[in-house]
């Protein structure tokens, strides 16, 4: 890795912390010595980066420090342009289109020697395969979820039995085949899983889900970590 590139990783990896990072953890991530590492910290600090810190406590970087805008190294674009990939041939058209979208911006402002990583990248997704039909707009569902309204649901189970349920949307879940809607449900008072391809119909009720912005998120999280088999197991 270049010196440059190193420099610039170090900032990231600062940036995506909310604890100090020791220069261990520093140099196991970028694969290098701590006296390099601690040689680096220094250049940057020389260069008014706002790390605060020292050797054995670990480091912080400014919550406000921001950087010129895509400075992106060869290993990240990739990852963007697989992301991209992956989303713009599994999910519907409207977020088809913005991972597109996003692709084509970049590549119109990252620098003549990166493009190629975007055009020519080195990774690539597998073709898509045919998605079950569904009666539901996912953007409607994702809509929902954003301005945290409540849904009602008629849907059908795997047994083909039907019910109708009022539900508050957590998030959209993709997988390589099916999409998830995580839920809390007022029927079963508990966080429920619902695919997509087997929900009926669908309406976004006036009503909001009454909690601020983010908690039923963190709820859901909660509730995953205490229940790991019920969090990864099929959806009913």
């Amino acid at each position: 890795m270049r010196r440059a590139d190193r420099l610039f990783q170090i900032i990231q990896i600062l940036r995506r912390s909310t604890r100090p990072v020791t220069a261990a953890a520093l140099a196991e991530e970028l694969e290098v010595s701590k006296r390099t590492v601690y040689r680096d910290v220094a250049d940057l600090i020389g260069q008014r980066v706002p790390i605060e810190g020292e050797a054995g406590l670990g480091y912080l970087i400014a919550p406000d420090y921001d950087m010129p805008p895509l400075m992106l190294t060869p290993d990240e674009l990739e990852a963007v342009t697989l992301g991209a990939q992956w989303v713009a041939g599994r999910s519907d058209k409207a977020l088809s289109n913005a991972a597109r979208d996003v692709i084509a911006k970049i590549a119109a402002v990252v620098p003549e020697r990166l493009r190629s990583f975007i055009v020519e990248s080195s990774v690539g997704v597998k073709p898509t395969v045919a998605e079950p039909a569904e009666g539901v707009d996912p953007s409607h569902l994702r809509s929902a979820i954003r301005e945290s309204r409540k849904l009602r649901l008629r849907y059908r189970s795997e047994a083909g039995e039907e019910t109708e349920r009022t539900v508050w949307p957590v998030i959209l879940g993709y997988a390589e085949t099916t999409r998830m809607l995580i839920t809390w449900c007022e029927l079963r008072q508990g966080f429920r899983h619902f695919r997509t391809d087997r929900i009926i119909e669908v309406e976004t009720l006036d009503e909001s889900i009454g909690l601020r912005r983010g908690e039923l998120r963190r709820r859901w999280q909660r509730w995953r970590e205490t229940n790991p088999l019920s969090a990864t197991s099929l959806p009913r």
